[in-house]
């Protein structure tokens, strides 16, 4: 064997041990066992609080899960932390019905602010602004919050808000729409990033994780499309690379946000996590790759479970969701045209229709303009990730800023008319001005009802077989509101008396078999109005603190009860005395269930 062969073949080796070596490295340093060594080594040092007696609370949003979902995972013992909580007993699932619309703005201002007022969808034409507003830009966002906010919101006693909408009069947020500075970003934010993110095995795990998520976002999607699953949507590289983000570094960062707090001794913190509702608007929500998010989430459970063990102060832990899912294909590939051309056809007018979801844009947002500096480099990167978001915002700005015409957004299964009057039009003048515009919409099968307020009646709801005025419950032939149980009333009379309101609701036809709705947006998963499984929410509460066979119909209710967990805590004891939410009109006319049983 000559001098070069060897030298040759020892080189080689080297090579081949040292890539051996980074490949393992980037397999074990990825795990959730790393993450949670590392989590421990970086939050062994709890800080000292000058009254460690009060108990502190944690409040973990799984966004969009179904009660129904949550039951499936618990029975299968898919998600051991939570079914060991229930099954113990100090725990207990039950159900809450989620109000209309069955959005996060709404849910999360209800929850956080106590009043789900002038939110009418998860973007509506403002007529007092005359403009848009989407609640995911961060403008708008604190325009809405500015609205709802009264200084005693669930987080004012010395909270933090982490990765949600809005504050909830929490001194201090972290990736929170409402609150973001792009000028500067969020400390913690950008702490969590360096401590856990840009160290050698945190970065090993963005990394690994990413690739990992891509990829099987891809892999599924080919699968979908092999086997001629239905109903589906086109589900592109940006969603895949949203995906990985959302189910990868977003979820790192929030967990290590919530246990550096945790550790601090923050008395309150409301974190969303948007694992599920992420992969379920593009996949649907039953099925098994929207289940697997549960399981990681169920592992960053555990995580902060063993934090919670040498936190300064006691913690419990809340586990809730806004709202739940629906399944069914799009308006559009059901019947070979949007709602927007629908309604065209019917008033002999053109239409603009702004129905392109931009959820996940809004949280990539939100989490790179937090992690922004002060810097050129800093800003230039937010304006770049940015960018999209903005153009689409641009664009739906410039159609809605003629004031003239008709508009239609698309809110899930929920659809708004804007007949672009300078105020709103009530049934009589819909009538008069357009005849065959509300007899055309409840008469396509695509329907199940539209509302409208009446000058004469108040909200009213119209279907294809009959009418039914809210106000009296008086109904004429067959009722509209049969197959969505007996909470649609009064969630509907709610929604539909909003001065925000839309001229018309539209909200899509449920089957009674299958549950699926029709969506007004590019999504197989979709919520914000009526119909199958997106009213239903779950909420996992300790047992010594939500009194049994409470029956929650609404985020408004659902705010009093965690508030009065606080109080018990021993918390906001310096606010001024909360007052009992209202209870809906009619919320007794039915047994505890979700809607559509």
């Amino acid at each position: 064997m000559n001098s070069t062969s060897f030298w040759a073949t020892l080189a080689a080796a080297w090579i081949a041990s040292a890539v051996g070596t980074l490949l393992s490295w980037l397999l074990t340093a990825g795990t959730s066992d790393a993450f949670s060594v590392a989590l421990r080594r970086l939050t062994d040092r709890p800080a000292a609080v000058a009254d460690p007696e009060i108990d502190g609370m944690v409040f973990v949003q799984l966004d969009g899960v179904p009660y129904p979902v949550m039951q499936w995972a618990l029975q299968s013992g898919t998600m051991p932390t939570l079914r060991r909580w229930v099954r113990s007993g100090s725990h207990r699932l039950q159900e809450w019905t989620v109000q209309l619309p069955s959005t996060t703005p709404a849910s999360q201002q209800g929850i956080l602010h106590g009043t789900c007022d002038r939110i009418p969808a998860f973007r509506w034409y403002d007529r007092e602004l005359g403009r848009l507003l989407v609640a995911n830009r961060p403008a708008d966002a604190a325009v809405i919050e500015q609205r709802a906010s009264t200084g005693r919101g669930l987080l004012a006693d010395d909270g933090i808000s982490v990765s949600n909408l809005f504050s909830g009069d929490a001194p201090r947020s972290s990736m929170v729409m409402s609150k973001i500075q792009l000028a500067r970003g969020s400390r913690e934010t950008r702490r969590a990033f360096g401590r856990f993110v840009l160290r050698p095995e945190g970065f090993a795990r963005s990394f690994s994780r990413t690739l990992a998520e891509v990829a099987r976002e891809r892999f599924q999607a080919r699968r979908q499309r092999l086997r001629d699953v239905v109903p589906r949507v086109e589900r592109s590289w940006t969603f895949a690379g949203l995906r990985a983000i959302s189910n990868g570094l977003l979820r790192d960062i929030n967990t290590a946000v919530v246990a550096n707090e945790m550790m601090r001794g923050t008395k309150s913190i409301y974190v969303d996590y948007v694992d599920y509702d992420e992969v379920a608007h593009h996949a649907g929500g039953a099925r098994l790759e929207s289940l697997a998010p549960l399981e990681a989430l169920d592992r960053v459970l555990a995580m902060l479970e063993q934090v919670a063990g040498k936190a300064p102060r006691r913690y419990h832990l809340v586990v809730l969701s806004d709202h739940g899912q629906s399944i069914g294909a799009t308006f559009a590939e059901r019947y070979g045209t949007d709602l927007g051309g629908v309604c065209a056809a019917l008033i002999n007018e053109s239409v603009v229709e702004i129905d392109k979801n931009v959820e996940s844009l809004g949280r990539a947002q939100a989490l790179v303009g937090d992690l922004a500096g002060a810097g050129k480099g800093s800003q230039r990167t937010v304006r770049n990730v940015s960018g999209r978001l903005g153009r689409q915002a641009e664009a739906e700005s410039a159609a809605a800023a003629t004031g003239t015409g008709t508009m239609v957004l698309g809110s899930g299964n929920l659809g708004l008319v804007y007949l672009m009057e300078p105020e709103r039009l009530l049934m009589e003048d819909i009538q008069e001005r357009y005849p065959a515009l509300l007899p055309g919409l409840v008469s396509h099968p695509g329907v199940g009802f539209v509302a409208v307020l009446s000058r004469t009646a108040g909200p009213v709801v119209l279907g294809a077989g009959g009418t039914h005025r809210l106000a009296d419950h008086q109904v004429d032939g067959a009722d509209p509101l049969e197959p969505f149980g007996n909470d649609a009333a009064p969630l509907i009379a709610a929604v539909t008396a909003m001065k925000e309101a839309p001229d018309i609701y539209v909200n899509s036809a449920c089957d009674p078999s299958t549950l699926e709705v029709v969506a007004f947006e590019d999504l197989v998963g979709s919520h914000g109005g009526l119909g199958g499984w997106q009213n239903r929410g779950m909420l996992v509460a300790p047992v010594d603190l939500l009194p049994a066979d409470v029956r929650i119909v609404g985020a408004v209710q659902l705010h009093g009860h965690l508030v009065r967990m606080l109080e018990q805590l021993g918390q906001r004891r310096h606010l001024v005395q909360d007052e009992a939410p209202p209870v809906p009109p009619g919320a007794q006319m039915r047994s505890p269930g979700g809607l559509g049983d």
